[in-house]
């Protein structure tokens, strides 16, 4: 057999080299774990939110709430960073700016809610140590500073306690912003303008909340009053210039109030308030805002004004559509806020000037181009970590830095992550599926098994986290990314059928599928097979037979695949109560006689966690399986693609003493997960194996629920 296996790089690197000019795009370089900061308190629940970095471009700093301190990256080589510890700040940081190498920290030390405090943290990056503080006189929210470095400014949000009452403003006492005055490149506490912004709101004038700032050329403050749903824009002389409500949004074909596991766009919002969050001046006469929503609204849009409240560009629904075809879409979490963007940078990169939104729930960067402030122009969607909430452009050096809030150490998942992106001459190299192209908007995510076509199309399944929509998607893999062309639902007469898990899908020589679930006892999920045609209706339902059954857990078929003889082989994802150590069953199933019988699959021993199945596909004499441990980051030490030879292959029959196979390494896939540059993703859940030999793996992006929502479809080469 000639196999053809390239790193995935070097595969990259093949695609890219083809375009002698190719246009400037934004990709990946890095990541790096806010736990390498941490020492003898890695184990701790840590965060990286607001992120900045200094004037020469070399350092990274970040505030951590729940440790209460700020953290410190070298970035000297953008493609390694390298810890460089953390500053104790004596309360939580909120936001960070940095002028020259003196970063400026917002620390909270409120008491309560009705009791507010707050201080100005002075810090020299160079040394890592804090050289001066003020008292801002109440909780501060974010900061930004003046081009020439004279003030930095703070919103004093003194925020509502949620918990109290109906949750609602006004809550006393009232928000207003801080000047801060710069003396010799240090803090001047004596010089602390206090500027009032009560009375401006038509909802609870009496209790502004002010939550982001952002400071143009001519030192005007533009600001959010996210609760009051008003923006508000302070001259270069501490007065009022203008403020005016942020309104209101109609918005058409969204996923909104079905909280059904399903991805349908067709619901409306007439009338949503916007209710800002993060603002970035695009100019000296406009800005963009990111409309995240709290109390009433959230318009899911971004927007720009003139600084004299005329509106000038409104993205409606549009701003979500790229990230629901890059399968970032966050069914569970959406509500009625949907991707929710929140934070925001605006930077020139040559001749360009860009705009990167954060979406929270979805944890991606969009990007558009907003050289021409009344006629933005997307350009691309990227992969954060698990929920972004703060973003630095460090133009000089090409780079942009995302701080990603959510850490899951707790859970054993993802840590928080800071990551780092170049301005490029290259293909943009995410994402890598999508279903742009389409007639109509096609939603998808959590993708479980695939299975390749004789037509050269690649067939996929999405798993139980869409319950009430089972479907299976046809890829085009020969564009780039892959294209999902449409999507067939699985029925059961008529309706989207109910009770399913799939984690498998083969063809059945005919033009339909076979489809193995995985059962879920208190789910009520059986475990089974499904034979459905080509429009996805179910036809036969193939119950797992009693002698399986007793020894069942919840980890049951991850994989079927047909053979050339039209019989059906199941790969059970981990062991059940019959099987030693750390075995699985590979089930053999001929559909002609229902007959079942079954071997043993030996999977490697797990360091962490477990180690088990997902895939199982056939093709040239073997069964290729994927292997892989349920460890992700730096821990992920099993994902690997097996194959075992057809020839003497003999299942015995079930209840019977099993054959053990023998396994052969094919390839290991951490490399191929590397090269994107994020962290190291648990589920690779798909193989496909086209006719010539060419192999398709895809991970299982878990719905984008407690998940950076990223999806990996690529070519290891030919099998």
């Amino acid at each position: 057999m000639s196999r053809r296996l390239l790193p995935l790089a070097s595969l990259l690197a093949m695609s890219v080299g083809s375009a002698a000019h190719a246009e400037m795009n934004f990709n990946r370089i890095a990541s790096f774990a806010t736990a390498l900061n941490n020492g003898d308190r890695a184990a701790e629940t840590s965060s990286a939110e607001i992120i900045a970095a200094s004037d020469d471009g070399m350092t990274l700093i970040y505030t951590d709430s729940p440790l209460g301190v700020v953290g410190l990256i070298d970035i000297a080589d953008a493609t390694t960073p390298q810890p460089r510890g953390n500053i104790d700040v004596g309360g939580e940081p909120t936001s960070v700016t940095v002028i020259g190498n003196t970063a400026y920290v917002a620390v909270n030390t409120s008491k309560s809610y009705v009791e507010p405090s707050g201080k100005l943290v002075a810090i020299d990056l160079g040394a890592a140590s804090i050289i001066a503080e003020c008292d801002l006189g109440g909780q501060p929210d974010s900061t930004a500073h003046d081009d020439a470095g004279s003030f930095v400014a703070v919103a004093i949000e003194n925020e509502r306690d949620e918990d109290a009452g109906d949750g609602r403003l006004g809550q006393m006492p009232a928000g207003y912003m801080i000047k801060a005055m710069l003396k010799d490149g240090s803090l001047d506490c004596a010089v602390m303008e206090r500027i009032e912004v009560t009375g401006l709101a038509a909802i609870a004038p009496e209790d502004p909340e002010p939550e982001f700032v952002d400071v143009n050329g001519l030192g005007e403050i533009a600001g959010t009053l996210q609760e009051n749903n008003h923006i508000v824009v302070i001259g270069a002389d501490g007065q009022v210039l203008s403020h005016f409500p942020a309104g209101a949004v109609d918005l058409e074909g969204i996923d909104a109030t079905d909280e059904r596991a399903a991805l349908t766009f067709t619901e409306r919002q007439p009338g949503r308030l916007r209710e800002p969050d993060g603002l970035q001046w695009i100019d000296n006469d406009h800005f963009m805002i990111a409309n995240e929503g709290d109390m009433d609204g959230g318009s899911r849009s971004i927007t720009v004004f003139a600084k004299d409240g005329t509106l000038v560009w409104e993205s409606g629904n549009a701003f979500e559509t790229p990230i629901i075809q890059a399968g970032h879409y966050p069914d569970k979490r959406s509500d009625a806020k949907g991707v929710e963007p929140e934070g925001m940078e605006i930077a020139r990169f040559g001749d360009r000037t860009y705009a990167f939104v954060l979406s929270e729930r979805s944890s991606t960067v969009s990007v558009y181009d907003v050289t021409d402030p009344a006629n933005p122009a997307f350009k691309q969607v990227l992969p954060s970590g698990i929920s972004p909430e703060g973003v630095i452009a460090i133009p000089g050096r090409n780079l942009f830095a995302t701080a990603n809030e959510v850490d899951l150490i707790e859970d054993g998942g993802a840590r928080s992550h800071v990551m780092l992106y170049e301005y490029q001459e290259a293909p943009a190299a995410y994402p890598t599926l999508t279903s742009e192209g389409g007639d109509e908007l096609i939603g998808w995510g959590a993708i479980s098994g695939l299975v390749a076509g004789e037509d050269g199309l690649i067939y996929a399944v999405n798993d139980s986290f869409y319950g009430f929509q089972p479907r299976i998607f046809v890829i085009d893999p020969a564009q780039t990314p892959a294209r999902i062309l449409r999507a067939i639902d699985v029925t059961r007469g008529g309706h989207p059928a109910q009770k399913l898990d799939i984690e498998g899908i083969t063809t059945d020589g005919d033009g339909g599928f076979w489809l193995a679930s995985e059962g879920r006892i208190d789910r009520l999920i059986p475990h089974a097979l499904y034979h459905v045609n080509a429009k996805g209706e179910i036809k036969q339902e193939v119950a797992f037979p009693a002698e399986l059954l007793a020894h069942e857990t919840r980890f049951g078929a991850e994989g079927i695949t047909r053979t050339e003889d039209g019989t059906l082989w199941v790969a059970i994802q981990r062991n059940w109560g019959d099987d030693a150590g750390n075995d699985v069953k590979l089930l053999n199933y001929a559909p002609e006689t229902g007959e079942w019988g079954a071997v043993t699959y030996p999977t490697e021993d797990p360091e962490n966690g477990w180690v088990g199945l997902s895939e199982i596909t056939a093709h040239g004499g073997y069964l290729y399986l994927i292997e892989r441990d349920n460890q992700i980051g730096n821990a992920a030490r099993v994902k690997q693609i097996t194959r075992v030879a057809l020839e003497g292959l003999a299942p015995a029959p079930l209840g019977e003493t099993l054959p053990v196979v023998q396994k052969e390494l094919v390839r290991d896939m951490i490399p191929d997960l590397a090269a994107w540059h994020g962290y190291t993703v648990d589920k690779i859940e798909g193989l496909a194996i086209q006719t010539d030999g060419t192999a398709w793996v895809v991970s299982d992006n878990d719905g984008v629920d407690d998940s950076s929502g990223e999806t990996f479809f690529w070519s290891p080469g030919r099998f």
